[in-house]
């Protein structure tokens, strides 16, 4: 099966990728048919950030080649204009920052829950200081014994 999707190039923490048209059963960075285009992430304002030859990517789709995700969201941005790209990455961070809000009360739920077992657990001593009262028999014992002790020293 082919396939279109990118392969990594560039210098370590300076990732560069080439969206490449290879079968895909070779390495990601392997063997290709035709390279397509290319995506810079970490390109500076003068810089181009995607670029795709739509024509040669068109006649792919046409001949069965399947494109990964992270191509065809690309492509989709490859024909946007920068405020829109914006729009969609704001809208990305506020879901983002929702969802760490979420995690963060439903942690603090869950904290305030096992909390409040600790609180009964005080309600559950009562019947442990019943405890030393049964151990006030054992202390009459003691005093059994110094009354045989007497007898003993009458003798």
């Amino acid at each position: 099966m082919v396939v279109i999707r990118l392969s990594r190039g560039g210098a370590k923490k300076r990732p560069f990728y080439h969206i490449s048209v290879s079968d895909r059963r070779n390495k990601r960075d392997g063997s290709f048919i035709e390279k397509i285009g290319f995506y810079n992430p970490i390109a500076k304002d003068g810089e181009e950030k995607i670029k795709v030859n739509l024509e040669r990517y068109e006649y792919w789709l046409s001949v069965g080649a399947q494109p990964s995700d992270t191509v065809e969201m690309l492509v989709k941005r490859s024909g946007m204009s920068e405020e829109e790209i914006e729009k969609i990455e704001n809208k990305k961070k506020e879901q983002q920052r929702l969802k760490k809000e979420k995690e963060i009360l439903a942690a603090q739920e869950k904290a305030a829950a096992e909390e409040a077992p600790a609180e009964e657990a005080p309600a559950e001593e009562a019947p442990a200081e019943e405890a030393p009262a049964e151990e006030a028999p054992a202390e009459e014992a003691p005093a059994e014994e110094a009354p045989a002790e007497e007898e003993k020293k009458d003798q």
